[in-house]
């Protein structure tokens, strides 16, 4: 068993009332690595300037979690077939929406990975969709959420 840590940091301004709901959403996270990125609601949720459109939300990081984790097992795999991964690029995205309850919530994410391999070894784009396939299967992120999560390979 391994656990995982961010730090989340929020600090008022002293000029914001606060209880108005007129205060800044822009907060620091923090990872035990040292990175140090700037968070905040998103815009289409809290609008500007109560937002900061330049730092990373939440729905953001959800997208990017499970898309750095689908990849980093996708490389895992294709090294232990013996494949030369060149260049890995994902425009993944996900969907706010109203869920079966009516909440909010991150309904859809799809994952847009375009592979480029080199060497002798050339996968078919049937054998890269079943590794995507064994990355998806394995991706702790993906095991993690009820969220339905795709992976539409790009040529």
């Amino acid at each position: 068993m391994s656990e995982y840590t961010a730090q989340v940091a929020w600090q008022r301004d002293p000029l914001e009332a606060f209880t108005d709901n007129r205060y800044s959403r822009r907060h620091e996270l923090r990872f035990d690595g040292g990175a140090v990125v700037p968070g905040s609601s998103s815009p289409s949720v809290v609008p500007l300037p109560l937002s900061d459109a330049s730092a990373v939300d939440p729905e953001e990081l959800f997208v990017a979690s499970l898309a750095s984790c689908h990849m980093l097992w996708f490389l895992s795999l294709a090294a232990r077939r013996g494949w030369r991964i060149d260049r890995y690029d994902d425009e993944a995205s996900g969907t706010l929406a109203r869920n079966a309850a009516g909440r909010q919530a991150m309904t859809c994410v799809v994952l847009r990975p375009r592979v480029r391999c080199i060497g002798e070894c050339q996968p078919t784009a049937a054998e890269l969709q079943a590794l995507h396939d064994e990355a998806h299967e394995a991706c702790f992120i993906a095991n993690s959420v009820t969220t339905e999560v795709r992976c539409e390979p790009r040529p």
